[in-house]
Formats: structure tokens, sequence, C-alpha cells
């Protein structure tokens, strides 16, 4: 029996890992799956849960008001080095390039765990773009011992990098079983706070951590300007809860008739 303890903290690693937890689950005599969290992302990271009807092991609940990128580091790192410690799993699974993965591997990297790498080998070449994610997916391929990479690009990074090929699987990228899971259920997505209006719409994102400031600002810049010039599109944004992101957005887009602010929206 192999004892895989999968590990994410925020709502896109959660989304992207529940296709591979409900697989390891249709083979109890082959794995023990463990589930854990570290709550990195809080009630955005519990409406996928529920969502996908996964069950967290436990949940580290990290998440601190105003917590930067050294203290949710560290803090992660302790956590999940007693986590490993106690239950000793035979690999680690982790996805993609936050905190959450950089500090899990590194804490199994020091207890000698393996590491499996979910979406393995995506590469920018600029160590700030996006940051931190850049360096958070560069070193946890430094760590890591089987490496799923989504494409054959991403496997050719990887072998740029001296990683063996026969550790390499391309495999696909996992949000795409997470769609195809959601789409083939009955369920009608909830789209109350979506305003009623015809026409044309853009649909408009923007949260990383690396526009915060004077980026984000000229983002909004742009939005208004767009809204002002073409009257008859609709600009929908589901404004992230990080107050750098809000309090920019409120103060710059709030009250525009042909932007609509609403609240984040879950996966479904």
């Amino acid at each position: 029996m192999i004892k895989i303890l999968t590990m994410f903290g925020t709502r896109p690693e959660a989304i992207k890992l529940a296709p591979v937890i409900k697989e390891l689950s249709k083979y109890p005599d082959v794995f023990q799956s463990i589930v854990g969290v570290t709550g990195q992302h809080d009630h955005l990271l519990q409406q996928v849960l529920d969502l996908f009807h996964i069950k967290a092991d436990f949940n580290l609940a990290v998440m601190r008001d105003n917590q930067n990128l050294t203290d949710l580091t560290a803090l992660i790192l302790k956590e999940i080095g007693k986590i490993l410690a106690e239950i000793g799993p035979d690999i680690i699974l982790v996805q993609g390039d936050t905190t959450t993965v950089f500090a899990t591997a590194l804490a199994a990297f020091y207890q000698k765990i393996r590491v499996g790498h979910v979406e393995a080998g995506l590469r920018t070449q600029d160590k700030y773009q996006p940051f931190p994610e850049e360096i958070n997916r560069r070193l946890t391929d430094q760590m890591s011992d089987l490496f799923f990479a989504p494409t054959e690009r991403n496997r050719r990074n990887l072998m740029e990098e001296g990683i063996p090929d026969e550790k390499v699987y391309v495999t696909g990228n996992t949000v795409v079983d997470a769609l195809l899971h959601i789409s083939a259920s009955d369920r009608s997505p909830p789209l109350e706070d979506l305003p009623d209006f015809e026409g044309p719409m853009v649909l408009i994102t923007a949260q990383r951590r690396e526009n915060f400031g004077a980026t984000i600002q000229k983002i909004f810049h742009a939005v208004r300007k767009l809204a002002d010039i073409y009257h008859d599109v609709q600009f929908v944004y589901p404004v992230h809860p990080s107050p750098n992101v809000r309090t920019t957005a409120l103060n710059m887009l709030y009250g525009l008739k042909n932007i609509h602010l609403i609240e984040p929206m879950d996966y479904l």
C-alpha cells in the first residue's frame, strides 16, 4: 500500500487536484490517499472542496490578515513539518506554484520524502514574472522526484534543467478534467450576482500579487477608458477579496454605468 499525501492551499490548486484525488480514491487497495490543506485560501478553498465532495483530513489554517510571504512560508514550513513527521507518507503530491507548494516540497525534502509535482515545468525565465510563482515552481521542481508536465514544451523545459527524462510524464492539464467533471453534472451555475443586461460582455480578472500597486492602477485605468469608449459593452469584474485589489478597484471603478463590480463567484 502506497501512502500518498495530497497537499494544497488555494482554490486553483484544489480545482486542479480534485480529479487526481478522485482517481486515487478508485484504488483503495493500492493507495492510502490522505488529503491535507494549508488554508492559504480560506472560504474560496472550501467552496471547491464542497463542490467536488472532498473532505480534507486536516487543515493547517495558516491564513492571517495582511500576511506577507515570509511569514506565510515560515508558518507553512513549520506546520507541515509536524504533519509529515506524524503521518510519514511515501510520497507527497503538490500542484502548481503557490507558496503552499514550495513550502510543502521543502518540508518534504528535509524529511527525505518523495515529491510528485503536478503541473511541472512551466517557465517564463523571469524570476519576477509571475511573482512569486516563477521561483516557487523552479525550486519545487529541483526538490521533486516525479514530474507531471501538462505539455511537451513543459517537458523540454525540465530536460534543459537536467531532469531525467524517465521521471517526467506529459499528462495534460488536470484543470480540463475538473471542467469536464463539472460540465457533465446536471447542476446549473447560480448567477444571482450577475447584472441583468443584454449585449456584449467583457469578463475581467485581475488579482495577481505582482500587479499590486501601480500596475493594477494602470489595468483599471485601461478598463475605465474602454468602458467610456464602448458604452454598449458591459464590463463584469468579480473582485478578488485581497485588500490590495479590492480597495483599488472600488476607488477606481465603482459607480460607472457599464462596469459591474460583483463578489467573487464560486467555481461552478
